[in-house]
């Protein structure tokens, strides 16, 4: 079963005057891996996926893959339209990636039953593996315990992003060892490390991603006074990040050393003035 471990940056896409800046994806993604993350996810949620095109997000994604191994490298996918997102799933595995990223099909709120067939139909026509997200208060559908248990079967889908909000379901899949439980809440990490998870795709380490990195290493040896010490420190940063419909307050953040433009698409605006002080003022007391 493929293993996705340690910390997945999902990048949010820069933009210069509304045009994907692919100079400063490339700088972001060569940032970020050095200081040690596990991989990157192209166009999830962070990455304002729904602001793009089809076309920009295979484009955003072979940018990416000029910069990062492929075996660090899942891709976001969605859509309720199944012959679309067949065909996008289609392209977007003509090109090496570790797996993509999948949510539950938004809006429609279907039936587990129906969840489990969209799921099933998906993996069925991958050819790599699939990361099953769980994020109700996004798609409106919640993947209940059992219908992850069935989608675990299947040899394609080998891990879960947790944003479901339930301490119950998070350790009942650590507890079941089917899937990788990788936690999708960033104020979670620490819990979900703790309880056996195997790591966390997380906005935040965008800034301070060597921290990051480091709590998953200091849980891995045992060292938990120490993990709570880091994550107590990062905790005011986790708040400050998501203070602004995401990813503007990131945006901002990376703004400030020049790593990109603060932009943002519409419908999303730039994050108020009150949150962009409170970022610039906690960035000015530490040093990434």
């Amino acid at each position: 079963m493929s293993t996705f471990s340690g910390i997945w940056v999902p990048l949010v896409t820069p933009f210069n005057q509304g045009e994907i800046d692919f100079p400063a994806l490339s700088k972001l993604c060569h940032y970020v891996m050095k200081q040690g993350v596990s991989g990157v996810v192209v166009c999830g949620t962070t990455g304002e996926a729904p602001m793009l095109s089809k076309e920009e997000q295979l484009l955003v994604l072979d940018a990416v893959l000029e910069v990062v191994p492929g075996d660090k490298v899942m891709m976001g996918l969605s859509g309720t339209h199944m012959p679309s997102v067949l065909a996008m799933q289609n392209a977007i595995t003509k090109r090496p990636i570790a797996g993509i990223l999948l949510p539950a099909p938004y809006y429609i709120r279907p039936s587990q039953a129906a969840l489990e067939v969209w799921f099933t139909e998906l993996a069925d026509n991958s050819n790599v593996p699939i990361v099953v997200y769980n994020v109700p208060y996004r798609s409106g559908i919640h993947l209940e315990l059992e219908t992850l248990r069935r989608l675990a079967k299947h040899p394609r889908i080998v891990a879960v992003k947790d944003c479901g909000g339930s301490n119950d379901l998070t350790l009942a899949l650590i507890a079941d060892g089917e899937l990788d439980v990788m936690s999708g809440e960033d104020g979670q990490i620490l819990t979900t490390l703790c309880l056996g998870g195997t790591g966390a795709i997380t906005a935040s380490a965008h800034l301070f991603p060597n921290r990051f990195v480091e709590l998953v290493k200091q849980v891995e040896e045992g060292d938990l006074a120490a993990a709570r010490k880091n994550f107590y420190q990062l905790m005011p940063l986790i708040r400050l990040m998501f203070a602004a419909p995401n990813p503007a307050a990131i945006k901002y953040a990376l703004s400030l050393d020049g790593m990109m433009k603060n932009e943002v698409r519409a419908p999303l605006l730039p994050a108020p003035l009150e949150v962009e002080e409170a970022v610039k003022d906690y960035l000015n007391t530490f040093s990434r």
